[in-house]
């Protein structure tokens, strides 16, 4: 496919956050974009704001009269069901249709492409990433699944010739890439629904992993079971971070590389997840020839992702956190930085589970980090792409939870619960629509 022939590229689903990435690029190189999405949210607002077109009826009457086939490309999102009206429209009358996956390896297929994979860290890694790149000067362009804060925006650049994206494992996604440098951040079990067993995950990593001849071009966390160049904390990785300390809540460390060592370097994110991104991020820069100085810039520049660990309240007497985790592994990271904090302080975390099949699959697991907060109050789960199964719900996981301090709630009581509250620290958690309520909780709140 010539995307230089292509004038017009419509999106069903152009609403989610690694689709509007690419709209806001194909707007960018001067395409004409427009598309269907189920809800208004922010970033189709955003996007409208921006000069691109979207309608949220799933009617074929309001696809563009101008989209023809002969230079129309239609970009799906495989959350969208098989029956959409408009979906089939386009089918019917053999327009070219392809997925994100598919569309981003088209793109960075004739650039140096850097790929970010794994199963947790993806956004935070490629966004540090694509940060570090781009204020070195690098003539990159960055596809997030996030917005990045020093942006406002899930796109970094407009460069030609370099390109970051995140390898979503997906529904196989990350095989469409075709990586130069890659990481793989971590390995968990996760789309069980897709890939079955966790044996399958792996395989399908390993897969993605030979996709980088030269593992000298491959970063993979320490104690992960892929060959490549290790990357960690205080342990015998190739990239190592060491002496680290917090100061004025700021990480400052040192990095040993296999050539050098980088003294009294500065980050802000915090979580020791976080700084093993930030060191995949770093390795991956220097293994492409950034500067240790444009490095060290960046890393005490970047100013975080939204939803990642994101302070919306930062007073001495009070904290809100939003955070985007979604899986168990992510909440226990969330956890441990908020205790690395905030030690001996009350911690009230609100959870939205995202799946049905996610919550069934790691039910127990959930209950256990859940279980770590001082107080939980547990809003149904968001379905996303599913139909609710049955026995499978919020207040099933609730009864696993082993914690006096906990409560099933709606989310129009959420707000009021909330304002009652004597909990100093305030996290809110979760990947689906809670992300909408967070500026109403953060204006509540603030007038508490």
């Amino acid at each position: 496919m010539n995307l230089n022939q292509i004038h017009n590229v419509y999106f069903i689903g152009i609403g989610g956050i690694g689709m509007s990435a690419l709209a806001r690029y194909f707007k960018a190189i001067g395409k004409n974009v427009s598309g269907y999405d189920k809800t208004p949210t922010t970033l189709t607002n955003e996007l409208i704001e921006g000069g691109i077109e979207i309608h949220f009826e799933d009617n074929i009457d309001l696809i563009p009269k101008d989209f023809y086939t002969e230079n129309t490309l239609v970009i799906i999102t495989p959350a969208v069901p098989k029956s959409h009206s408009e979906w089939n429209y386009f089918l019917e009358r053999e327009y070219m249709v392809k997925k994100r996956a598919e569309v981003l390896g088209i793109i960075t297929k004739d650039t140096f492409c850097f790929a970010v994979a794994g199963t947790h860290g993806k956004t935070t890694t490629s966004s540090i990433l694509g940060h570090i790149l781009f204020e070195s000067g690098a003539d990159v362009t960055s596809f997030l699944g996030g917005i990045v804060e020093n942006y406002n925006s899930n796109l970094i650049g407009t460069g030609k010739t370099v390109t970051v994206v995140e390898a979503d494992e997906f529904d196989r996604s990350f095989l469409h890439l075709h990586p130069n440098i890659a990481c793989v951040t971590s390995m968990d079990a996760d789309h069980l629904d897709i890939y079955g067993d966790s044996a399958a995950i792996e395989a399908s990593f390993v897969e993605f992993a030979n996709k980088v001849e030269d593992k000298k071009n491959l970063f993979v966390i320490n104690g992960l079971p892929l060959e490549g160049i290790t990357v960690g904390a205080n342990d015998d990785s190739q990239f190592v971070a060491k002496n680290i300390r917090i100061e004025d809540g700021w990480y400052v460390f040192d990095v040993n590389t296999p050539t050098e060592t980088i003294k009294d370097l500065r980050f802000g994110l915090p979580g020791t997840h976080n700084l093993t991104n930030a060191l995949l991020a770093l390795a991956m820069a220097r293994t492409f020839g950034t500067p240790t100085e444009s490095i060290a810039k960046a890393l005490a520049s970047f100013k975080g992702v939204k939803r990642r660990f994101s302070f919306q309240i930062r007073k001495p007497e009070f904290i809100y956190i939003d955070d985007y985790a979604h899986h168990p592994t992510e909440i226990n990271a969330v956890h441990q930085a908020v205790r690395e904090l905030y030690p001996g302080k009350k911690v009230l975390a609100v959870f939205q589970p995202h799946l049905f099949s996610r919550t069934k699959d790691f039910a127990d697991d959930f209950a256990a980090s859940l279980s770590q907060f001082d107080e939980v109050l547990l809003l149904d789960i968001y379905p996303a792409r599913e139909l609710p199964m049955e026995g499978i719900t919020s207040k099933w996981l609730l009864n696993k939870i082993e914690n006096k301090n906990k409560k099933l709630v709606q989310k129009d009581e959420l707000i009021g619960l909330l304002k009652s509250s004597d909990a100093p620290v305030i996290v809110t958690i979760g990947a689906g629509d809670i992300g909408e309520m967070v500026s109403e909780i953060k204006k509540a709140l603030n007038e508490k």
